[in-house]
């Protein structure tokens, strides 16, 4: 189990300095990975959680992470495929791997938000499909053929023949990551992608269930389930436990850190590969409305209290 950490892009602590001090912490204190994420617009009138009220551009804040760090993974979970095209994504992707010395992790989606799709110009529209022809352009774009060109006839992203340079670090590119909780999202990461991962409403007590849907679909495609990376964004209630408002119990990653840090360890009896403790979602952190010393404050003291360095010295 790899335990990754939600980089300061939403709310009070989404500055500078904080993505420097934290990212550096963050890697100090033996965390895998550090993830952003993507939010382009908040429709008037639009009754949304403070997590995405403000928000860095996601690629953008990676960018500047690799500046402050040398050894942590970089993760973006997620950008949603419609609103950036195939060709120009492979190449923020690529710049990122190449600056980041070949520690980026792409995680993309399909998007949900109308305002989003009418603002950016995209369609609802064969989403899925339009997904398998998104990655598998990213795949032509980072892997030229043996004449070093690139070239895909595709339906929704058409590449002539041409090249991207320079080429990705990592071998043969980033590692792709597919998130959504519907069937045919899960099956579709099973099929094409490096991994799947979870949204921030999932329910992780079903995280057993939703694997096996995962990895079926990557064995019925002829490929190896076991290599499939499980990623799930830990949406931390540190302090106090929080409820289900249907079922009543105690949502998973909430309550003290013992409790936390148990979550976890069942999530990776259940197939999970990496947690990413994300306290953007923390309303006392990741609203804009906080007070900024107040919130960096509360998100250190969690940080090094769930860090992988820690697990073993506090009760």
């Amino acid at each position: 189990m790899r335990i990754g950490f939600g980089a300061p892009v939403s709310g009070a602590w989404a500055t500078s300095r904080d993505l420097t001090s934290f990212g550096a912490q963050a890697e100090e204190a033996g965390y895998a990975s550090l993830w952003t994420f993507q939010r382009l617009f908040i429709p008037a009138g639009a009754k949304m959680d403070p997590v995405y009220q403000s928000v860095l551009d996601p690629m953008v804040a990676l960018g500047f992470l690799a500046a402050g760090t040398s050894r942590i993974r970089l993760g973006v979970a997620l950008i949603n495929m419609p609103f950036i095209s195939a060709g120009l994504l492979a190449k923020q992707a690529t710049t990122v791997d190449v600056l980041s010395g070949g520690r980026l992790d792409l995680g993309l989606g399909i998007g949900w938000l109308p305002e989003e799709f009418r603002l950016t110009g995209a369609s609802m529209a064969r989403r899925g499909a339009r997904a398998e022809e998104y990655v598998r352009v990213l795949h032509e774009l980072w892997n030229p053929g043996a004449d070093g060109m690139s070239q895909y006839d595709g339906e929704f992203y058409p590449v002539p023949p041409g090249r991207q340079d320079p080429e990705p670090v990592q071998r043969p590119g980033p590692p792709v990551i597919l998130g959504g909780m519907s069937r045919p999202a899960m099956e579709r990461a099973g099929r094409i992608a490096d991994g799947w991962m979870t949204a921030s409403r999932a329910d992780l007590t079903r995280m057993g269930d939703n694997i096996k849907i995962v990895r079926t679909a990557a064995a019925d495609a002829g490929r190896d389930p076991d290599k499939l990376r499980i990623v799930c964004r830990g949406v931390v209630r540190a302090g106090q436990e929080a409820h289900s408002p249907e079922t009543g119990e105690r949502l998973l990653l909430s309550g003290s850190y013992a409790q936390i840090r148990a979550d976890t360890d069942w999530l990776g009896e259940r197939g999970v590969t990496e947690v990413f403790y994300d306290l953007n979602w923390d309303p006392l952190i990741g609203s804009p409305e906080v007070d900024h010393a107040a919130a960096t404050g509360r998100a250190r003291e969690i940080m090094a209290a769930l860090a992988p360095s820690s697990r073993s010295e506090l009760p």
